[in-house]
């Protein structure tokens, strides 16, 4: 039963929360293109932070746009990566901060990476007016939110000996 128990835990709700955490992107990718495509932007707070719908096919700043093979692949390897050290992290409690990380980063590769398959762009639409920040998306916010959780963990959470798995 203890097994059981373990593969639920280890690998069987990590990956539900990332299945959950694609259909919320999805989802509000879809309410971008019925509610935002086409109008006008929609100002949350005025001259600050508006929803604005953009299908982007390139990165932020609009680098590199027409990659999307270079950026699918680019998001296979990352799933890849973290698919091989959630296997080498030992499934303990201090090292579930890193594991939170590894599910926000595969959850946004793989939201971003459907649009990319699907219809050749990313579909964005939160945009920070004052300071003309990229526009961007729930996925972003994701990967977004992980580096910087992992940065914070690396810098001032784990010790040396802490990461040697």
């Amino acid at each position: 039963m203890k097994k059981q128990t373990n593969l639920f835990k280890n690998y069987l709700i990590p990956i539900i929360a990332i299945f959950l955490l694609v259909v919320l992107d999805q989802f509000t990718k879809s309410l971008a293109v019925a509610k935002l495509k086409g109008q006008d932007a929609v100002d949350l707070i005025r001259d600050v932070f508006q929803l604005y719908y953009l299908e982007n096919k390139g990165a932020a700043f609009g680098i590199m746009q027409n990659k999307q093979i270079i950026f699918t692949i680019g998001a296979v390897i990352i799933i890849c990566l973290i698919a091989y050290f959630w296997m080498r992290i030992p499934f303990e409690k201090k090292y579930v901060p890193l594991r939170i990380c590894g599910i926000l980063i595969v959850s946004g590769a793989l939201g971003n990476m459907i649009d990319r398959l699907a219809q050749n762009y990313v579909v964005d639409f939160f945009y920070f007016k004052l300071i003309d920040f990229p526009i961007f998306n729930v996925a972003d916010i994701y990967v977004t939110v992980a580096c910087i959780l992992f940065a914070y963990l690396l810098i001032f959470h784990y010790k040396e000996e802490d990461l040697k798995f």
